[in-house]
């Protein structure tokens, strides 16, 4: 089966190509045979591959003929072959006569032959002999398609050539439809006698994998699917390249439905199946997969032997897959095409006879099954009762998107009419359903449903005069990213004289932990206070206990006492785990991830925590929510250590569960960190868009924050010190935030903007901005006084960032200003900015024209690191001063200890988009593993590049952007000392057994 092969490139058939080129070229010698049959469905490739596997051989060398067998009954003897050398007789130039005479005599010998039977066995040696003169010594192809419709003649000259008797070098590839090759079809008998032989193959070509099928779509498409397209791209194809293919080009070409290309190719399929085979294929379309024996042979109503037979020819046809726990289309898209062959009462017919089979089987995981059934069998009355039962059995396995999607279903039954047998269905809660509903909305990540639902349960007013809705509004409201409503909601249930003692309660324990998220902990330490005293009078208030603590320990390890404040949030995890509660427990997690990577800054135990924690929240079904913002922190603290590469794999991991609201927002900024550091600009731009859009109704400074000094940083890059002035400058005055560390950060960024345009010249330096600059260090140095150790050694270091920008505004830069910014982020093992403190000292040294020595030596030093890091844009930066300054970059060989991926190796290579061009040389002492500078995803970028994968084709092999694998390949020829990717490659393969 073809497609546009000329749109369409060969994806995923590179392991085959290799293995078909060895079989048929390299490992056989003179006067040798070999051949490979390919077999699989139509479809998957077989023409396609024979196509590409035939122009390999004959660049190789080989002599190549190709041929097609017809689906016809009075094909002519020997017509693939006689079409193969009237193709090849075609392809000739003038200068191959005595090619194309052996050509022309052969066919002669065909025409002339008098088909008798003594005459057989002469013919097959006459084009024995005719195809050695055609081969003139050299190695033959004969390249057959649609083997399954060969006629005798062939079938005799193959078994004849394979068997040695024609003294020649011969090779054949052909290709086998396998669902053609049923009952007593001759081909099987010749394939049979043919495998005795050590010399001949079958090679099964299966469908492509996930991996490839995105891949292939995204060619097709012209940009990589988006997640939800590729998932049905991927379920509707079963991998069968023709059909991924197909969907894809309905994809780019806007075309809605299933095209008629595809519905006549299937259903012409099904319709050769026997009468009983038909049923069966039907009654698995109709079924949810996978559909049990059992349940087939009651739906069917079949005796036993037939209903194998049925299935067997199903199987054989390549329409179902038969495996120990039931059967499955091969294809979903037959279940769409079927769907469409049977009149309403045939649907409703087959449904409900699964549904009373299902009825009889006792077993609480088919009520999912159960109300699907009933449903189509038009019975909303009996299905509503599976699809609550459904939903609870979900929701006590933590299946909370399929708990969500079963209550989903739930109310629109309920809103149903009958019209079955059933008569009227019973009575339900519409506000229960509604609440069970949007408490999974929000448990699975989807908090615009959530307020929906809660909307509609309150009749669309604002307010209810429910406290328990009110608090629950507040809890979707601030996994929306809508803090300002959340907050104004807790604090009415406080005030108001008809909530509960245990309402309030749960409103001051929520409101501290979003106060928490907020930056304002000395707010957030009282609020938990409050409701600890409030859940002390009420039973069973684990949920409030676990968050005032959590919220309690966190704000008195920024503002008191750190080892007291980590104490209180570890017995509030452990509270939480003797609980059981799933948000409880992650929760817990959540805030001692935090806590460790962030204020009290003990990175290694806290990136531990954070991955050990979304693990565990995982198991709970909170992968969408809790486990993405847990591998946020995880990722925040990998790039702040410096191991950029695992945490870019953290944060791909992490965007595949697709998260929304605050949720997605902490990824974002956590993948935009390492855009920034890594100088891509399209992949930061692109974040911070996002995170803007999602930000525009108003965000926690926690977010709002961060997105702007990321603003910022990434303006810088780009000398748009007027952008970074402007981005810092909102910063200033929309923060009402207590974290000092983040302040510190800002005002760096503010005045490093400001040290640069006057640096560049670009743009005139603002003095109100940089008063208001100073006021905020000023701030953040007397707030840091009477905070806790860590947070004041964090503070520490942005304040000796903004004390040595300052020097740069006022007049060259002080070195001993920058020096002791590196030494303070040295002991903090933050290696980035450490890295800029000694550029910026570098800098200094030489302006002042002292110290030329120490100056080359702290640029060798942050060379190393930056480079080690993989930050583009500050490795351009070192080398252009380093140019300027005529300092050589030579590396030594690394001292001994030095950990993996850090050992000192430097180049020149491409530059980052922008970058002045290096200057600096290098030389590297040779390693025992030439690789042992690249970091894990390096590694996993190189090994692609020698596959000879494109950057585009890398990128959605590893979820990271085209653009972020140009810097790595950047980086990986910088290391490497290459310049192109065949010399990188060229060392990969030669290191790769070591």
């Amino acid at each position: 089966m073809a497609s546009d092969v000329d749109s369409a490139p060969l994806v995923g058939r590179a392991d085959q190509l290799a293995a078909l080129r060895a079989a048929l070229h390299d490992d056989i010698g003179p006067g040798q045979t070999a051949a490979v049959f390919v077999t699989g469905e139509s479809g998957v490739g077989k023409t396609r591959l024979l196509t590409e596997a035939a122009a390999r051989l004959r660049d190789a060398g080989a002599v190549v003929l190709t041929g097609s067998c017809l689906d016809i009954g009075d094909a002519s003897p020997l017509h693939p072959v006689l079409q193969a050398l009237r193709r090849f007789d075609a392809d000739l130039g003038a200068g191959q006569a005595r090619t194309s005479s052996a050509v022309r005599g052969l066919l002669r010998t065909f025409a002339e032959d008098s088909g008798g039977a003594d005459s057989a066995g002469a013919l097959l040696e006459r084009v024995s002999a005719g195809l050695s003169l055609i081969a003139e010594g050299r190695p033959l192809v004969l390249v057959l398609d649609d083997l399954q419709w060969v006629d005798r003649t062939t079938r005799q000259l193959l078994l004849y050539l394979l068997a040695g008797l024609g003294g020649l070098q011969l090779s054949v590839l052909a290709a086998v439809r396998a669902e053609s090759l049923q009952g007593a079809h001759p081909l099987r008998r010749v394939l049979t006698e043919l495998r005795r032989l050590r010399s001949v193959r079958v090679l099964d070509l299966a469908p492509l994998d996930r991996a490839d099928t995105d891949r292939l779509a995204g060619e097709i498409v012209g940009t990589p699917l988006t997640p939800e397209a590729a998932d049905q791209v991927w379920q509707r194809s079963g991998g069968n390249p023709f059909v991924v293919e197909e969907l894809a080009r309905d994809l780019r070409d806007g075309r809605d439905g299933l095209s008629d290309t595809l519905r006549e190719i299937f259903l012409s399929r099904v319709d050769v199946l026997p009468r009983q085979a038909h049923a069966a294929v039907h009654a698995v379309a109709a079924g949810v997969e996978p559909v049990e024996h059992w349940l087939l042979a009651e739906v069917l109503g079949l005796p036993e032997p037939e209903l194998i037979g049925a299935l067997r020819e199903a199987v054989a046809h390549r329409l179902l897959v038969g495996a120990d726990d039931g059967y499955r289309l091969r294809h979903r898209l037959v279940a769409e095409v079927l769907a469409h062959e049977l009149l309403p009462a045939e649907r409703a017919g087959l449904h409900r006879r699964y549904a009373e089979a299902l009825t009889q089987a006792p077993a609480e995981l088919h009520q999912a099954r159960l109300a699907h059934h009933w449903r189509l069998a038009g019975e909303p009355g009996r299905a509503l009762p599976a699809a609550m039962a459904a939903a609870r059995e979900a929701q006590r396995l933590h299946g909370f998107a399929e708990a969500h999607r079963h209550w989903s279903a739930a109310l629109q039954l309920a809103a149903t009419p009958a019209s079955g047998p059933a008569g009227v269905p019973p009575e339900v809660d519409r506000a229960a359903l509604l609440e069970h509903a949007a408490e999974t909305a929000h448990q699975s990540g989807e908090h615009a449903r959530a307020l929906s639902l809660l909307a509609e349960l309150t009749g669309g007013e604002p307010l209810d005069p429910s406290c328990g809705l009110r608090i629950r509004r507040a809890r979707y409201l601030a996994a929306a990213g809508r803090s300002a409503p959340a907050e104004a909601e807790y604090r009415g249930v406080l005030e108001s004289v008809d909530c509960t003692a245990r309402d309030r309660a749960a409103a001051a324990a929520r409101l501290a932990e979003l106060l928490l998220h907020l930056g304002r902990y000395a707010d957030a330490g009282k609020r938990a206070r409050e409701a600890l005293e409030l859940a002390a009078t009420v039973d069973g208030s684990t949920t409030e206990v676990v968050l005032a603590s959590s919220a309690l320990g966190f704000s008195e390890a920024f503002l008191e006492d750190p080892d007291a404040g980590l104490a209180v949030v570890r017995r509030a995890l452990e509270t939480a785990e003797r609980s059981g509660g799933p948000e409880d427990v992650a929760c817990a997690y959540l805030h001692l991830a935090e806590l460790l990577t962030g204020p009290l800054n003990i990175l290694e135990e806290g990136v531990v925590v954070a991955r050990r924690g979304a693990e565990r929240v995982a198991e709970l079904g909170l992968g969408r929510t809790y486990e993405t913002r847990l591998l946020a922190i995880a990722t925040n603290g990998l790039f702040r250590v410096g191991q950029w590469a695992e945490a870019e794999k953290v944060v791909a991991a992490a965007l595949r569960h697709r998260p929304s609201g605050a949720d997605a927002v902490e990824l974002l900024l956590a993948r935009c960190r390492l855009s920034v550091g890594y100088g891509d600009v399209e992949a930061s731009d692109r974040d911070l868009e996002a995170v803007a859009t999602m930000l525009a109704g108003g965000g926690a400074p926690r977010h709002v924050l961060p997105m702007l000094i990321l603003r910022a940083g990434l303006a810088m890059w780009q000398g748009r010190h007027d952008v970074a002035r402007q981005a810092v400058q909102r910063g200033l005055t929309e923060s009402r935030s207590d974290d000092v560390v983040l302040l510190g950060a800002l005002a760096w960024h503010g005045l490093r903007a400001e040290a640069e345009a006057h640096a560049s010249r670009t743009v005139a330096v603002d003095p109100t901005a940089v008063r208001r600059l100073r006021d905020a260090v000023d701030r953040v140095a007397a707030k840091s006084v009477t905070a806790a150790g860590p947070v004041r050694l964090n503070a520490d270091g942005f304040l000796a960032l903004c004390t040595a920008e300052l020097t740069r505004l006022d007049g060259r830069g002080d070195p001993d200003a920058w020096a002791r910014s590196a030494a303070e982020w040295d002991k903090r093992h933050h290696p980035y900015p450490a890295a800029y403190s000694r550029l910026r000292q570098a800098e200094a040294l030489l302006a002042r024209r002292s110290r030329s020595s120490t100056a080359s030596k702290l640029l060798r030093q942050a060379h190393e690191m930056a480079l080690s890091l993989g930050a583009v844009p500050l490795t351009s930066e070192i080398r252009t001063l380093a140019g300027r300054a005529r300092v050589e970059l030579t590396e030594r060989t690394p001292p001994t200890g030095r950990r993996p991926g850090r050992t000192r190796s430097t180049g020149v290579g491409r530059q980052s988009a922008g970058a002045a061009p290096a200057t600096a040389t290098a030389t590297v002492e040779p390693v025992a593993d030439e690789l042992t500078t690249l970091t894990a995803r390096e590694r996993e970028v190189l090994t692609a590049v020698a596959e000879g994968l494109t950057n585009r084709e890398i990128g959605q092999r590893l979820f990271i952007s085209e653009r972020t694998i140009g810097v790595h390949v950047s980086h990986i020829f910088d290391k490497l000392q290459v310049r192109t990717r065949v010399q990188a490659s060229a060392i990969h393969l030669r290191n790769r057994g070591e």
